[in-house]
């Protein structure tokens, strides 16, 4: 894996349709969610690098199908990120 990667954290607000937030760190995410008391999820994402290919290089994901290789399982995948729920 990739030890050179840069990461983002993005807050999906509860009942919210897309990203709220997008922070540089952990720290920044959490102090905007807790100074407006917010629920939601707190996920880190890999920069330059899909989420599917991630998974793959750290071994967090191996596929065991072949439509696990499709384009249109690749487009919604989101497994193996780390996450926090607020």
């Amino acid at each position: 894996m990739n030890s050179e990667l840069t990461y983002v954290w993005l807050f999906h607000g509860q009942g919210g349709r897309t990203v709220s937030g997008v922070f540089t760190t952990k720290d920044l995410a959490e102090n905007w969610i807790s100074s407006n008391k917010l629920t939601g999820t707190l996920t880190r994402y890999p920069v330059d690098i899909s989420c599917y290919d991630y998974a793959l290089q750290n071994g967090s994901f191996k596929p065991k199908h072949e439509r696990q290789k499709t384009s249109v399982f690749m487009q919604s995948f989101s497994t193996g990120q780390t996450h926090y729920h607020y």
